[in-house]
């Protein structure tokens, strides 16, 4: 039993963010209802539907959205459910009479969390666009990247994800919270752009006090501190240091043979590319396994850089079991963590329309209902 347990959700597949937000609040325990397209039902899709982990924890029905019994078996669902999650551009689901005006008039408690890009409105709302364009137009991506080189993309974990699908659970978890006072359900309106600006508010912050500046490589966390960076050791690997203060900088001096020696001072900035070198040159001299028995649990902030075969093998994500294995499919484990109401994988993903029939009787539709929408071809069977 989830925290989540007991709420009812209704998501309108899409890619990316909104999935992610979908996997989230189901294995926090909601009833998470994901509805396919009928085509894909049809004919299937390209990938091994187990390895779409961010389809996990949720069932999945097929509707034609196209066809108006589609659409009103559609918003059937919505009249049942505590919120909706969706993930197109903007007014996609008001053409297709789901909007929030015609779905919050028929469920006037539903919390409607929509997940685009830019935003529901504004000169670029309408604009195509990836966690990329999202991340360069906050700052986050020029801020991103070595000295004297191009920004680098952090994979699309800013934009998507970070900005994303967790801004579109945190907005759906504190709307279901504010509905249970109000009575009233709202729009929870995230845009990825939003998200990644947000994420930055503390950069921002030092940004405004003088302690960054706009050039790439040259500040305490964008890899221009040497006690803030990744060095490669004697086999090709690679360690993580992050001894910022001073205490555990003086533990990495110790560790790596430099206490005693006369060196700048810690935040000197005119001698961070010196004081680089020096540790890079220290850090080759041992293999990435001889590092981690010296500074391992250390006080010097310190930890191997792991690619994701190694991760899940390593003792302290065993021992706190941060990563499971679903049908033979190894993955991270829900998160956070809950001490009385822990959250679970409800089940592997699903393929489309895998249980329409089922999951639409367990949301009230008869067998005569569902025989008229086959007929009909509003719904797609698997084949």
């Amino acid at each position: 039993m989830g925290v989540l347990s007991g709420y009812k959700i209704v998501e309108f597949a899409g890619i990316g963010p909104a999935p992610m937000c979908a996997m989230l609040l189901a294995d926090m325990g909601a009833e998470v209802l994901r509805i396919d397209r009928a085509e894909d039902a049809k004919l299937g899709i390209s990938m091994d539907v187990k390895y779409s982990l961010l389809n996990r924890g949720r069932r999945s029905i097929a509707i034609d959205l196209k066809l108006p019994e589609g659409r009103a078996a559609a918003m059937r669902l919505v009249e049942k459910a505590d919120a909706l999650l969706e993930g197109f551009r903007p007014g996609v689901m008001e053409r297709l009479g789901l909007g929030p005006d015609e779905c919050l008039k028929r469920n006037p408690r539903l919390v409607y969390g929509r997940m685009t890009g830019w935003g529901q409105d504004g000169p670029l709302a309408h604009a195509a666009g990836h966690d990329i364009n999202y991340i360069a137009l906050s700052g986050v991506l020029a801020s991103i990247g070595r000295k004297g080189e191009a920004p680098v993309p952090p994979l699309n974990l800013v934009g998507d994800f970070g900005g994303g699908g967790l801004y579109l659970a945190l907005g759906v978890v504190a709307g279901l919270l504010e509905a249970q006072k109000s009575g009233k359900g709202q729009v929870i309106d995230v845009a990825m752009v939003d998200g990644a600006a947000s994420l930055l508010t503390a950069v921002y912050g030092m940004h405004a006090a003088g302690m960054w500046v706009d050039r790439r490589g040259e500040n305490i966390l964008d890899t221009g501190a040497h006690f803030y960076d990744v060095y490669e050791t004697s086999d090709g690997e690679y360690v993580a240091i992050g001894s910022i203060e001073g205490k555990f900088y003086a533990e990495l001096l110790r560790l790596t043979g430099l206490e005693g020696q006369e060196l700048p001072r810690q935040m000197d900035r005119t001698q961070w590319p010196a004081l680089k070198k020096k540790l890079a040159e220290v850090f080759k001299t041992k293999s990435r396994a001889e590092w981690c028995k010296i500074m391992e649990g250390s006080e010097v902030c310190f930890a191997p850089v792991l690619n994701m075969a190694e991760a899940p093998k390593h003792p302290h994500n065993v021992h706190r079991g941060t990563f499971v294995e679903v049908e033979g499919v190894p993955q991270p484990a829900p998160a956070p963590r809950f001490s009385r109401t822990p959250s679970a994988i409800q089940r592997p993903p699903a393929r489309p329309g895998e249980h329409t029939e089922e999951a639409m009787r367990d949301w009230g539709f008869s067998a005569a209902e569902l025989e008229k929408l086959r007929g009909a071809g509003a719904i797609g069977v698997r084949q």
